[in-house]
């Protein structure tokens, strides 16, 4: 997979992909971050890879209220 070096610039087209009970890690974002209405959220944005390269990319991440962004993975370049 790719690795993310940072984010560069506004994450746009932001679409939820499951919300709740319906997301498989739901029990271990508990564990880890807390309680909290977990969303598994994709959007797409420009990024910067380890290993130099900028793309645009489709990110997937989980996010609740109050805890914010976690576990954010490049899933496809763009470009």
């Amino acid at each position: 997979m790719y690795e993310l070096k940072r984010i560069i610039g506004r994450v746009t087209i932001v679409e939820n992909i499951a919300v709740g009970g319906k997301i498989r890690e739901a029990a271990h974002l508990r564990r880890l971050y807390g309680r909290g209405r977990w969303r598994k959220v994709k959007g797409i944005v420009t990024v910067e890879l380890t290993n130099g390269e900028v793309h645009a990319a489709e990110l997937h991440w989980y996010e609740a209220h109050g805890i914010g962004k976690k576990m954010m993975k490049v899933k496809r370049l763009l470009d």
